[in-house]
């Protein structure tokens, strides 16, 4: 997701005071709370010199991409934090794909996104596979945070599709961590929070270019509850589930790979792209439900009604698609973009919050009816509670991938069977524009958290949650894994010129 920058971009702006640095949805929601500078890098070089004189003065240091970071959690509260945003660091270099090949790989630096490089592949006749996340963040970003894919078949943590990950440490020099999976420097760079260093560049693996379809189809509540979870997602190369629990229906999403000539069709997707009058419609009705929960009933209703036909326009007419299957070329139907001529809901001033939390998917069945049961509970007591978010409530899925933090690692001490892959809880709401602009119910959100971490084993998205989250989910993650995850920190940024607010909750400091 892209952001709303408070600075305007050029080379290095010095704040006479601290000023927060804001998240996409702008004013109001700081990734953090308060820095004394903001970096616009230019080229790798530029990245280091500034890191190198930083380390002279003792200064906090973190980078920043295009955004996907919901809460004040990215830097420490250490106001003389010098931010370097990585935009226009974007160079694309090394293609290598040989004709016939299985796989290749491509050099990305630290401010591509997922948009740029699948543009660039595209016109090579070449993709990314599945190791993707939304359209407009970057891939070093995404690797640092341990984002994913919704698959169980396929490999979905975007850190499986690096091959090289080039981080500049703590003394200012660039370390070259290759693919080792017998290596802690490996797992660490592998889901490393940033608090190694920045990385500069990716050495990242791509394939020959491929056609997809998607499908969706309604489910019952109880088709999913009580339904074989697992085997409604593992056969696909990537699928999820859109939940509507005032409507008690889910949208079941899935994905995979089609012959040469199935379709000519050329599908392009948009979770995000609405027009001012669609968002104006929805911020009305959605700011009533602060007040009102008809109003968010309704609201439920209607985005489940605009959720059901595809999301998908033609690329080559831009026209709606609107029947089920859609075909496309992969990066376009798995992800897409913007409609040419749309904005993005947090354009409109159509601002979230959200909370995200991973669980074995051998324990899906058992956490989904916990959430049902949390929802029946609201109900009769009186405060019945939907879905606020166009899509509903997403649920996605994991292929197991070990490393020392990601939410989808393997073989931990909490006893639990992570071996067959993870569910994500992935729980967005709107925030009200007016007043305290808290939601309608607002302590539901937080008693919900505290439920399923206090039941369950479970691993927090590390852009996706509070810090009182975080402090809650902390036991949950290995202790072993911290101490190997803290002794590469400890070498990488001796002085940890790199820490954050989630670095030190799970005391690494």
């Amino acid at each position: 997701m892209s952001r709303h920058w408070l600075w305007s971009a050029i080379p290095l702006i010095s704040l006479s005071s601290a000023e927060p640095f804001n998240t996409f949805d702008g004013p109001g929601h700081p990734a953090c709370n308060s820095v004394g500078a903001v970096h616009n890098a230019t080229s790798v070089d530029d990245m280091v010199s500034i890191i190198r004189d930083a380390i002279k003065t003792d200064t906090p240091v973190r980078a920043s991409g295009k955004g996907h970071m919901w809460y004040d959690t990215m830097c420490s509260d250490d106001p003389t934090t010098i931010i370097i945003r990585t935009e226009e660091v974007n160079g694309i270099s090394d293609f290598n794909l040989p004709a016939g090949a299985s796989e290749g790989s491509v050099m990305i630096e630290a401010g591509v996104t997922f948009l740029q490089l699948a543009e660039y592949l595209h016109g090579k006749g070449a993709n990314p596979g599945y190791t993707l996340v939304n359209w407009n963040i970057t891939l070093a970003g995404s690797v640092a945070m341990g984002a994913h894919r919704s698959s169980l078949r396929e490999d979905s943590m975007v850190a499986a599709g690096a091959l090289e990950i080039h981080i500049i440490d703590g003394n200012g020099n660039i370390r070259v961590v290759k693919r080792d999976n017998k290596n802690d420097e490996w797992l660490a760079a592998s889901t490393s929070l940033g608090l190694l260093g920045v990385i500069a560049r990716m050495k990242f693996r791509i394939y020959p270019d491929f056609k997809v379809y998607a499908q969706q189809k309604i489910l019952s509540e109880d088709e999913v509850l009580n339904g074989d979870i697992y085997g409604l997602i593992a056969p696909y190369a990537t699928a999820n589930f859109w939940w509507w629990p005032f409507l008690r229906k889910f949208h079941h999403r899935y994905y995979d790979k089609v012959a040469p000539g199935t379709s000519d069709q050329e599908g392009f997707q948009s979770t995000f792209s609405v027009t001012k009058t669609e968002a104006d419609l929805a911020l009305g009705i959605l700011n009533s439900g602060k007040l009102l929960p008809l109003s968010n009933q309704a609201a439920e209703t209607l985005f489940f009604g605009l959720w059901s036909p595809p999301n998908f326009h033609d690329k080559k007419t831009d026209k709606p698609i609107l029947t089920w299957p859609v075909y496309g070329w992969n990066y376009d139907v798995l992800i897409g973009g913007l409609y040419p001529g749309y904005g993005t809901e947090w354009d409109f001033g159509l601002r979230g919050l959200t909370l995200e939390l991973a669980f074995p998917v051998t324990q899906a069945n058992a956490v989904l009816k916990r959430v049902r049961k949390a929802f029946d509970d609201s109900a009769a007591a009186g405060k019945t509670m939907t879905s606020t978010y166009r899509s509903g409530i997403n649920i996605k899925f994991g292929k197991p991938y070990f490393d020392l933090l990601g939410q989808a690692t393997t073989n931990t001490s909490d006893g639990a069977d992570w071996s067959k892959g993870v569910i994500m809880f992935d729980f967005p709401s709107f925030q009200p524009t007016f007043g305290d602009r808290k939601r309608y119910n607002e302590p539901f959100y937080g008693a919900l958290a505290k439920t399923l971490i206090a039941e369950f084993p479970c691993r927090p998205h590390w852009t996706k949650n509070t810090r009182e989250v975080f402090q809650e989910a902390k036991k949950n993650i290995d202790p072993g894994h911290l101490q190997r995850f803290k002794a590469v920190r400890e070498k990488f940024d001796p002085n940890g010129m790199y820490r954050s607010i989630v670095g030190q909750i799970l005391g690494l400091y």
